[in-house]
């Protein structure tokens, strides 16, 4: 059995060869490489780190590039490991353990695959920045609150696994469950361009922990995402238009808990745009966290509605409940997380909150591509 094992693993491994190849040729290794040796030879020129910004972008691009370079040099070398495996296999008529790893190693090849294929979809002008991420409980009560703490799970969980750092800005705990809103900011390659497919309303199907008649109930979470935005973007914002409220961190434990006003909640008046920030000890600190948080909010809102006056965007921002979900996770009386926008479904509802992610975020890019076709598609309870 473990030899028809390894012959089917040799086929799906040449099998991906051609894919390889094509996604070396995307990429324009040839030229990536050329450009890294003429920005490593400008960053040794006089005056270079003079200019703090323009260094800044540089060594960005310049990381983001050796990063493609590299992370494809580990593709194919993963193909040669993994073929070397099942030659041995063969060798050792079958051996089981050296046939379950060629499996796991093929597996782990074809997810990076897909993740590469992906990054090429990311084009927008945004997209190579760190994204601040709020997720709010909506319609459902101590239930909803604790479905917003299963999502910050699971985007911690995904920021783990792509090695993503991960910065709580905002945290209020939910009444007796859960979290009632958080903050948080992702910083990584291609952070916004990626969590920007999770933006919208999520839903969730169970049975209920915190109903002792153990009904299956529905509740609800919104996801915003924006890009963090560097100083050269320009947002004219009145201080006249601003609320601004002082209070003390209600963190989620440890370091998180400052013993002074030192948290900060801004209020954009004109479009009731809140952002709050808990995360530095220093209230001045925290202020300016806020006002970059609320900038790129407000920059973000003006480009996806092509709005000339702020005021028109808040009528587009759907409630958080029923009929405005991007995606169904149902846990009763089946399994299954299905996006409403793509038709991506899987009936591994556990792997999805324990981080597993990126097929969803591939489909919702290759949508996108697409054009955001009319998919149509709701989830029967």
């Amino acid at each position: 059995m473990a030899i028809v094992e390894l012959d089917n693993y040799k086929s799906e491994l040449n099998s991906l060869r051609e894919p390889l190849k094509e996604l070396g040729a995307s990429l324009d290794l040839e030229n990536k490489k050329q450009k890294i040796a003429e920005m490593e030879r400008g960053m040794e020129e006089p005056g270079f780190w003079d200019d703090p910004e323009k260094s800044t972008r540089t060594v960005k691009e310049l990381k983001n590039m050796k990063d493609a370079v590299a992370k494809y040099a580990a593709l194919n070398a993963k193909v040669e490991d993994i073929e070397t495996l099942i030659e041995m296999g063969v060798e050792e008529n079958g051996d089981d353990e050296i046939t379950a790893e060629a499996g796991e190693e093929l597996k782990e090849l074809k997810a990076d695959l897909e993740n590469m294929r992906t990054s090429l979809l990311l084009s927008g002008e945004y997209d190579a920045n760190n994204a601040i991420v709020a997720l709010s409980a909506g319609t459902g009560g101590v239930e909803a609150m604790d479905f917003n703490g299963m999502l910050y799970r699971m985007y911690s969980r995904w920021c783990e696994r792509h090695g993503m750092k991960m910065s709580l800005m905002d945290y209020q705990e939910g009444d007796e469950a859960g979290i009632k809103g958080v903050t948080f900011l992702v910083e990584g390659e291609n952070a916004y361009g990626l969590l920007k497919s999770e933006m919208g309303v999520h839903r969730l199907v169970r049975i209920s922990p915190f109903n002792a008649q153990g009904k299956r109930q529905t509740s609800f979470a919104s996801v915003d995402v924006m890009p963090e935005l560097d100083e050269t973007i320009h947002i004219d914002i009145d201080p006249s238009d601003l609320k601004v409220d002082y209070y003390r961190s209600s963190g989620a434990g440890g370091q998180h808990i400052n013993k002074t006003s030192s948290a900060v909640r801004i209020t954009h008046i004109p479009t009731g745009i809140v952002c709050a920030c808990q995360e530095e000890r220093s209230q001045f600190q925290n202020k300016d966290k806020a006002m970059a948080m609320l900038r790129s909010k407000l920059y973000t809102l003006m480009q996806q509605a092509h709005a000339e006056k702020l005021s028109d965007i808040r009528g587009d921002v759907m409630q958080i409940a029923w009929g405005s979900q991007i995606r169904n996770y149902v846990l009763q009386p089946y399994t299954m997380v299905k996006d409403v926008r793509t038709g991506e479904e899987t009936g591994n509802a556990q792997a999805v909150l324990d981080g597993e992610i990126d097929n969803f975020i591939s489909a919702y890019l290759k949508w996108v591509q697409l054009g955001k076709p009319d998919r149509k598609v709701q989830m029967n309870d």
